[in-house]
């Protein structure tokens, strides 16, 4: 069954393994090539020091909206001896290699053509190893704040991510027009924004401003019905599917 889900509503969320808590969501990493989450950013408890540590999609098996948490079918032991990561530096693609082959998951690029990277090399023993960074992996924190450009102006910022479950899609950006629209906010889905200008900390979208400025008004304190999504699409000119 889909569910989405607000990503800053399950900001603060505890993250339960199979013997215990492991930590709170802190924010998640999504994949800019087709906006799919790749990890949940967890800031561990003090059994890890406050370390932040990398959950994958694939190990949440249950979100307990009413208890406030994400189950996940790992282990403490098995997260904690996982390659420690540094969430202040972008997360290469080395990395990412190591974690799936520590937990013995086949890599989401494996099958997706736009994620594929070269294989990874070992490097020779004297060598220091070259780790490019992924550019196609951002953290939701980075994009909050972002500025939205219509083709004929500025009109909001990036204020939150629904995110939908399963699958753990990025499905719309919750964008905050009061800086330009009184008190109104709106979605705008991935598929029709036509540039992210990461130098700039923008985001572009391929509709004209009057046309955002009359969409359907989100209400975040309300549930995303399938309803309102027709309406949405069927008012931007798209057809509302839910793959």
């Amino acid at each position: 069954m889909r569910q989405l889900h607000k990503l800053g509503d399950l900001t603060g969320h505890s993250l339960q393994a199979r013997d215990g808590e492991i930590g709170t969501l802190k924010q998640v990493y999504f994949d800019d090539h087709n906006w799919s989450v790749r990890y949940f950013v967890v800031r561990a408890g003090g059994w890890l020091l406050g370390q932040e540590v990398l959950i994958a999609p694939r190990a949440v098996v249950a979100v307990n909206t009413e208890n406030k948490c994400l189950e996940v079918d790992l282990t403490r032991d098995h997260i904690e001896h996982a390659p420690p990561v540094d969430t202040q530096l972008p997360v290469s693609r080395h990395y990412e290699q190591d974690y799936y082959r520590y937990y013995g998951w086949e890599p989401y690029w494996s099958n997706d053509p736009l994620s594929a990277q070269a294989p990874y090399l070992p490097p020779l023993a004297d060598a220091v190893p070259d780790e490019p960074d992924n550019p196609h992996l951002h953290s939701s924190g980075e994009v909050q704040g972002y500025l939205i450009h219509a083709r004929d102006g500025e009109f909001g910022h990036v204020e939150d991510f629904i995110l939908e479950e399963p699958g753990w899609a990025v499905r719309y950006l919750e964008i905050d027009t009061r800086n330009w629209l009184p008190g109104k906010k709106l979605l705008v889905a991935p598929a029709w924004i036509q540039q992210v200008d990461w130098a700039d900390t923008a985001v572009h979208v391929d509709l004209p401003r009057e046309t955002i400025e009359t969409a359907p008004e989100y209400d975040s304190a309300t549930v995303i019905s399938r309803e309102y999504q027709v309406e949405l699409h069927r008012h931007y000119g798209f057809e509302y599917t839910e793959e």
